[in-house]
């Protein structure tokens, strides 16, 4: 691959977050071709929010390969999540598709009631779900946006976690996604970087919480990533150029981020807990 290109995507925009695959141009790319993985997930059970599209789509479609069941976590794209969930069916796993706004605590309770209605279960909780917002300065982000950013990004994982962990025991998992933003920043996103920075702190304390109970805690920080919130988030002339001064010169695809959400929930990690993986394309970043 070369190092650079002259331009990442095809202008364009959407008009509200968190964006819709399906009115994507290039559509992004969920999964690699092949046949069904290794079973390092076998019998286990996923909740994962924002799981209808983008990241979310792209782990819970890696996780059904390993033998995975999922509940998928979504604000109101069921064209997006309704195609998600037909994907896991077709490889073998069976699908719960939740509708509602993870920023609310009581439907995070519920969902998490469902989902063990369901599977009996939770093994795996991915906290994937966010949004933001650009803004020039920070004299611009009001008081609802600054709310509403955190509520979803880092409120969320709270409300989640503490739901999910009565369903959970020894070899259980739970894996947070910040950004790189947390470790480079972003002038234009600051209460977003902001969030995804408090999500690092959360997932070290978190996993130091639950260590004695067997329970590994770690995070992943993706970007640039071709998903939804690029076309919902930027201008069409910045996407064009998304992810192009990347060392590697190009945004990546959810399909290259998923496998690093495999092996934090797979034995392949057991000795790992309060880390983060970085598929960023090549940035050099902190830990």
């Amino acid at each position: 691959m070369a190092a650079h290109h002259e331009s990442g995507q095809p202008p364009q925009h959407q008009e509200r977050q968190p964006g819709r695959e399906s009115e994507m141009s290039p559509r992004p790319r969920a999964e690699r071709g092949g046949s069904r993985g290794a079973d390092k997930l076998q019998g286990k059970v996923a909740l994962i929010t924002g799981g209808d599209s983008g990241i979310g789509r792209a782990v819970a479609i890696a996780f059904a390969r390993e033998g995975a069941d999922c509940a998928i976590l979504y604000l109101d794209e069921h064209e997006d999540a309704e195609w998600t969930k037909q994907r896991v069916e077709e490889l073998g796993g069976r699908c719960l598709a939740i509708a509602g706004d993870v920023g609310d605590p009581e439907f995070c309770r519920r969902a998490v009631e469902e989902t063990v209605a369901m599977f009996s279960r939770i093994d795996c909780l991915v906290n994937n779900a966010g949004e933001q917002h650009v803004r020039d300065s920070i004299l611009e982000i009001g008081d609802e946006q600054l709310e509403r950013t955190f509520r979803t990004n880092i409120f969320s994982m709270f409300y989640l976690t503490k739901a999910v962990l009565p369903h959970m025991g020894e070899g259980s998992t739970i894996i947070n996604t910040t950004s790189v933003t947390a470790y480079e920043g972003n002038p234009q996103l600051i209460d977003y970087s902001a969030t995804k920075g408090a999500i690092v702190a959360f997932t070290r304390s978190l996993s130091l919480g639950l260590a004695e109970q067997g329970i590994r805690v770690n995070a992943v920080a993706p970007g640039p990533i071709w998903t939804p919130l690029i076309p919902a988030t930027f201008e069409p002339e910045h996407v064009e150029k998304f992810g192009t001064t990347k060392p590697m010169g190009r945004a990546g695809e959810p399909e290259e981020v998923a496998p690093s959400y495999v092996f934090l929930a797979s034995a392949d990690s057991s000795y790992m807990s309060g880390q983060v993986l970085h598929p960023n394309g090549g940035s050099i970043v902190g830990s």
